[in-house]
């Protein structure tokens, strides 16, 4: 895409695909890439919603010439102040001097603390709006989803909401852009794991936000990484708003850390049992294989979490370790806990996990399992017993998604 395409009315989608980083954040897998998405309202007077991280610089300023021609570009609109939103604006001051920057007052301070940059910033309040001409612009803070300085910007003429990572996610955009022209389960799930790595741990803020918005009118969702929502926007709102609210589905997530397969044979355990007893959703990880983020998306899309972890020099496996250290700071809460733990000549798996249950908001369902070495029958039936009473515990607790 040379140019640009129409979202709606006078506004145009001006992003990037990034195809070259592998790490979102140097921490989130990119199989599939991610956009940076921007738009252009092009008005009486012009102007620009967020931006693109500084390598597509180039990119957008060719787009920006393509369509403007000698026309200026009266004003960036800053929702976010994160350098892959915001990482082309002191670039773009120079390629158009006059740019006046739109922003709230924490935006201020970090545009002088990123780029150094002090003049021509022209501060909005909560509710404040500004005349393009047809077009009317209304800024919204968002605070804490997830940066403090958090806006999202409204066309009061379009009914288009620029919501910036707001219901954005991961994945790049390669031909479609709208969600009725791309395979928005794989799209869906890409959100998912965006908001609970990135956004989930914010999740009451979230909740206010979508309380502050629900007096707009909103025919569009364009947010900055993903998918624009013209078909159906309040699908996507609504799904921010149950994954925000710790709404669950009747599944389970299985994530087992094993050096010899004892603790992994555990693991099955459970699982087989949850399956007989009907559960017919289940994600299965090796934490040692499987990235955290998708373990954490799972986790934050099902009701059942088992946790299997043999002991390592007297404490928990280390990559199971670093998982509750996500979940800690997350604050996930309203699900189900198991746990199991395996040692050979020093107990301390499942102490911590222990500790890790009474931490946080778990229900934790018994009984707990250690295991000595390698399990035999009779710890195999705790196992089984445990995925039973899961499963049972879990069925009372069905929301369909």
């Amino acid at each position: 895409m040379n140019h640009s395409v129409t979202v709606t009315q006078d506004t145009y989608w001006l992003g990037a695909n990034d195809h070259q980083t592998d790490l979102f954040e140097s921490l989130w897998p990119l199989p599939k890439g991610v956009t940076y998405n921007c738009y252009l309202i092009d008005d009486d007077k012009t102007a620009l919603v967020d931006t693109v991280k500084g390598p597509f610089l180039t990119q957008l300023v060719e787009k920006l010439k393509y369509h403007l021609k000698d026309r200026p570009l009266d004003y960036i609109v800053v929702n976010h102040m994160e350098p892959d939103h915001s990482g082309a604006i002191k670039l773009l001051r120079c390629v158009y001097p006059d740019l006046k920057i739109i922003g709230n007052a924490q935006t201020k301070g970090m545009l002088e603390n990123f780029y150094g940059l002090t003049e021509n910033i022209h501060i909005v309040k909560d509710g404040d709006t500004i005349d393009l001409g047809r077009h009317k612009l209304s800024f919204h803070l968002v605070p804490m989803v997830h940066w403090p300085e958090t806006m999202v910007t409204y066309d009061q003429t379009t009914k288009a909401l620029f919501s910036c990572d707001a219901f954005g996610g991961f994945g790049s955009l390669d031909g479609g852009i709208f969600d009725d022209e791309v395979d928005m389960k794989y799209y869906e799930d890409e959100v998912l794991r965006y908001f609970s790595n990135i956004v989930g741990r914010y999740s009451p803020q979230v909740q206010k936000a979508i309380q502050k918005l629900k007096g707009l009118d909103i025919s569009i969702v364009a947010p900055s990484h993903g998918p624009i929502h013209r078909k159906n926007p309040g699908r996507i709102i609504n799904l921010y708003d149950r994954w925000s609210r710790n709404e669950t589905e009747c599944g389970a997530v299985i994530v087992f850390g094993s050096m010899y397969g004892n603790t992994q044979k555990m693991a099955e355990t459970v699982a087989r049992a949850m399956a007989e007893e009907g559960i017919e959703k289940m994600a299965y990880h090796d934490i040692s294989r499987s990235h955290i983020s998708y373990v954490v998306k799972d986790i934050w899309k099902y009701k059942g979490l088992v946790l299997a972890s043999c002991t390592y020099n007297t404490t928990l496996f280390p990559p199971m370790a670093d998982l509750i250290m996500h979940l800690s700071n997350k604050m996930i809460k309203g699900r189900m806990l198991g746990i199991l733990g395996s040692y050979s000549w020093s107990k301390g798996a499942l102490t911590e996990l222990q500790e890790f249950a009474d931490s946080g908001k778990w229900e934790l369902i018994q009984p707990t399992v250690e295991v000595k070495s390698a399990p035999f029958e009779e710890d195999l039936a705790k196992c089984t017993e445990l995925g039973r009473n899961m499963a049972k515990q879990m069925k009372t607790c069905y929301v369909d998604i």
